[in-house]
C-alpha cells in the first residue's frame, strides 16, 4: 500500500526546519504541484515549473506576495492598524507600478553608489572580525553575518549605527510575524514592532524632505520615472522597509548558509583559502544549495495549467526556489555542494525575470569581502565540536541563527 504524498505545512517539524530538502525531494517526485489544505495554496517545487512562473509575470501576479497564508488574529490586525497602510513595494507589485518603482530604485541605487561602498564594507567587516579574531572561538552569526549587512544597508540608507540594535529587533519581529506560527501575544508584539519601524522611517523621510543628504532615502525622494508622480511617503515607507529587510536579513542568511556549506566540507574551505578567485562561484553555489529565501508567493491572473495541473483564477502559489535548485532534472548531483559545477549560475536563489533581486550585486560584494577576511584572518577555521547549527524557525527565510566556530589563534 503506497503512502500519500507529503503534506506541506507552515508548521514544519523540527527536522524540516533543520533540513527541509528531503521533504522538497518527495514533493518534486510525488506531488510537484500540490495543494496544501492548511495553507490554502498550491506548492510548486520543480525547477521548470518555478521558472515558468517567474518568467510569466502576466499570468502569475506578485500582488500580496507577502500576505501570510494563515490570516492574522484580530488582535494582530488591530495592532497593525496603528501604523501606515502596507502598499506594494517592488517584490509584491506588478507592472505598470512595479516598472515605475523599479526604475526609480535602480536610478537611486546606481552602480556607482554600490561600487563606491566597497571600501566602507571592507572597513566594517574588518572592524567586526578584529573584535573576535584573537579569541579562537566565536558565533559568526552574532559576530559577523548579522551586523555586517545591517551596518552596510544602514549606511546606504543613511541610518545611524546607534540605531542598529532596535533595527535588529524590528527585523526579527518581521521574520517572526511572517512565519505566522508564534503565539498570538508574541505576534501582537511583532506587529507593534512593524508599526514602530514604519514611524521611525517616516521620521527620516520627513527629515530628508527638509534637508536632503547623500544617502538612498534622499535619492529615492528625488528620483522620478518619466511623467509618473514621485514616491509618496506611504510608498517610501513600504519600499524602505523592504529594502532594509532584504539588504539585512537575506544577506545575513546568505553569508551564514555559505559558511555552513563550506565548514561542513573543510577541504572545500581550504581550496578557497588557496585560491580566493573561487569565492564568487562558491557564493553562487550557496545560493543554489541552500537558498536564503526558500520561496515566494504568486497568484494566478486567470485559470492556467502548470506542470500538468489545472489551477483556477485567483489561486495562490508558493514557488519553492530552494526545491527548484535541488532538482536533478536541472542540476547534476543536486544534493552535493560543488562551487566548480559548470551550471553554477543557473540557480534561482535571487529569483528570475522582472523581480530578480535588485540588491544582488551588493549582497555578493558583502559576502565576498566577509569570506576573504575570514580566510585571511582565521587559520584552521572549523565548526566548534558539539555545537549544532541552529536555524530560523521559518519556512520562507532560511539561515543559521547560531554558528559557533573555532580556529587557531595567531
Amino acid at each position: 500500500m503506497s503512502t500519500p504524498p507529503p503534506a506541506f505545512s507552515s508548521r514544519f517539524e523540527p527536522r524540516y526546519v533543520e533540513d527541509p530538502y528531503p521533504l522538497y525531494a518527495r514533493l518534486r517526485q510525488e506531488a510537484p504541484v500540490q495543494f496544501s489544505e492548511e495553507l490554502h495554496l498550491w506548492v510548486v517545487s520543480r525547477y521548470e515549473d518555478v521558472k515558468t512562473v517567474l518568467l510569466n509575470p502576466g499570468d502569475f501576479l506578485s500582488a500580496n506576495a507577502f500576505r501570510n497564508p494563515v490570516p492574522p488574529a484580530p488582535e494582530v490586525l488591530e495592532a497593525l492598524a496603528e501604523g501606515y497602510p502596507q502598499v506594494p513595494a517592488l517584490v509584491d507589485d506588478d507592472p505598470p507600478n512595479h516598472t515605475r518603482m523599479r526604475v526609480i530604485v535602480t536610478k537611486a541605487l546606481a552602480h556607482h553608489r554600490v561600487s563606491a561602498m566597497e571600501p566602507r564594507v571592507r572597513a566594517i567587516a574588518s572592524e567586526l572580525v578584529d573584535a573576535f579574531a584573537r579569541e579562537g572561538r566565536a558565533d559568526l552569526v552574532e559576530g559577523l553575518a548579522f551586523p555586517l549587512p545591517a551596518r552596510v544597508i544602514g549606511a546606504i540608507l543613511g541610518l545611524p549605527d546607534s540605531d542598529l540594535e532596535r533595527l535588529k529587533a524590528w527585523t526579527e519581529d518581521l521574520v517572526t510575524l511572517s512565519a505566522g506560527n508564534a503565539p498570538v501575544p508574541r505576534q501582537v508584539e511583532c506587529a507593534r514592532g512593524l508599526v514602530a519601524i514604519q514611524k521611525y522611517l517616516a521620521g527620516h523621510i520627513s527629515e530628508r524632505r527638509r534637508a536632503p543628504k547623500d544617502d538612498l532615502i534622499s535619492a529615492l525622494i528625488e528620483a522620478r520615472h518619466e511623467d509618473t508622480p514621485p514616491l509618496s511617503d506611504v510608498e517610501l515607507i513600504s519600499l524602505l522597509s523592504m529594502l532594509h529587510f532584504a539588504g539585512h536579513e537575506t544577506t545575513a542568511n546568505l553569508l551564514g548558509n555559505l559558511l555552513v556549506m563550506l565548514l561542513r566540507e573543510p577541504e572545500r574551505l581550504e581550496a578557497l583559502r588557496q585560491d580566493t578567485r573561487l569565492i564568487p562561484s562558491a557564493i553562487e553555489e550557496a545560493l543554489r544549495f541552500d537558498a536564503p529565501v526558500q520561496g515566494m508567493m504568486r497568484t494566478t491572473r486567470s485559470a492556467v495549467t502548470l506542470g500538468g495541473v489545472a489551477l483556477p483564477e485567483g489561486a495562490r502559489l508558493l514557488i519553492l526556489y530552494a526545491s527548484a535548485n535541488r532538482d536533478g532534472a536541472a542540476f547534476h548531483a543536486p544534493d552535493q555542494a560543488d562551487p566548480r559545477r559548470p551550471d553554477v549560475g543557473r540557480h534561482l536563489g535571487f529569483g528570475l525575470g522582472i523581480h530578480y533581486c535588485i540588491g544582488a550585486p551588493l549582497a555578493r560584494m558583502e559576502v565576498r569581502i566577509a569570506l576573504e577576511l575570514l580566510l585571511e584572518r582565521l587559520p584552521g577555521l572549523r565548526l566548534a565540536p558539539g555545537s549544532p547549527v541552529l536555524y530560523l524557525p521559518n519556512f520562507l527565510h532560511r539561515g543559521p541563527r547560531r554558528l559557533l566556530v573555532e580556529w587557531d589563534p595567531a
